[in-house]
C-alpha cells in the first residue's frame, strides 16, 4: 500500500509541475521567472508567439544583470537622467497591439506593454539644438532616430510581450516598439538613450548600408 501511494505522489507533483509558469536558464545557470502568462489573443486580435521571432542580433542573446542597471537619458539634456529598472516601472504603463517586421521576411504580431517613450525623454529636458535621438544597447547596437519622429509618436519602450516579462533573448530589460520601421530599428537590450545634434548619425546596420530612416514604406537599402 505505501509503493502505491508514493507511486501516486509522485505522479501528481509531475502533474503539478508541469502547470507551473515555465522559466528560462539565465546566464549564472539559474532559472529566471517570467511574470505573467503568454497570451496569444488580444481584444479579438490574433498574437503571434515569443517563440516566433527568430535570433538574429549581433552577439546573440545578452543577459543584464538588473541589480547594478542603468536606464541613461543623456547627450543635449538639461537635466540627465539615470534610471534603475524598477523606477522605470513605477511610471505610468502603456498597452498596443504593433507588428515587427523583419528585412528577413517574416513578421510576428505582439501586445507590448511599457512606458511613453516621449515622457521619459521629457523629464530631461531635451535642449532646443538636439535634433537626433541615439539608442545603445548593452552588446553596442547602436540605432537613432530624428527626435520629431520619437516625439511626435506614442512609442512605447516596452518591458513586456504578450503579458509576460521580456525574456533575455527578447530585450530584457527593455525593447524599443518603433512603429513604421524595420525590425533593426526596433533596439534591444537598451542602456542608455542620448539625445544629439548629430543628424546623420549611422548606427550598426546604418553603417552598412541599410535606410537611415528605416521606415516600412521603402526600401531598407539606402
Amino acid at each position: 500500500m505505501k509503493k502505491v501511494f508514493s507511486v501516486v505522489a509522485i505522479l501528481i507533483i509531475l502533474a503539478l509541475a508541469g502547470c507551473t509558469q515555465p522559466s528560462i536558464v539565465g546566464v549564472d545557470g539559474y532559472p529566471v521567472e517570467l511574470e505573467g502568462v503568454e497570451i496569444r489573443e488580444y481584444q479579438g486580435e490574433k498574437l503571434g508567439s515569443i517563440g516566433d521571432f527568430r535570433e538574429n542580433s549581433i552577439k546573440g542573446p545578452q543577459y543584464v544583470e538588473i541589480e547594478n542597471y542603468e536606464l541613461k537619458i543623456t547627450g543635449l539634456v538639461e537635466e540627465p537622467r539615470y534610471y534603475t529598472y524598477d523606477a522605470v516601472l513605477e511610471k505610468q504603463h502603456y498597452s498596443k497591439v504593433v507588428r515587427l517586421d523583419c528585412v528577413e521576411g517574416w513578421s510576428v504580431n505582439v501586445l507590448w506593454e511599457g512606458v511613453m517613450l516621449k515622457e521619459l525623454i521629457n523629464e530631461a529636458s531635451p535642449q532646443p539644438e538636439a535634433n537626433t535621438v541615439i539608442f545603445h544597447a548593452y552588446d553596442g547596437y547602436t540605432t537613432s532616430f530624428p527626435i520629431e519622429y520619437v516625439m511626435d509618436n506614442d512609442l512605447i519602450l516596452a518591458y513586456k510581450m504578450n503579458n509576460v516579462t521580456l525574456p533575455p533573448e527578447r530585450g530584457f530589460p527593455f525593447q524599443l516598439v518603433a512603429e513604421s520601421k524595420w525590425g533593426y530599428k526596433w533596439i534591444k537590450w537598451i542602456t542608455e538613450i542620448e539625445l544629439s545634434d548629430d543628424e546623420d548619425y549611422e548606427g550598426f546596420w546604418e553603417s552598412r548600408g541599410y535606410s537611415n530612416t528605416g521606415n516600412l514604406n521603402e526600401g531598407f537599402f539606402e
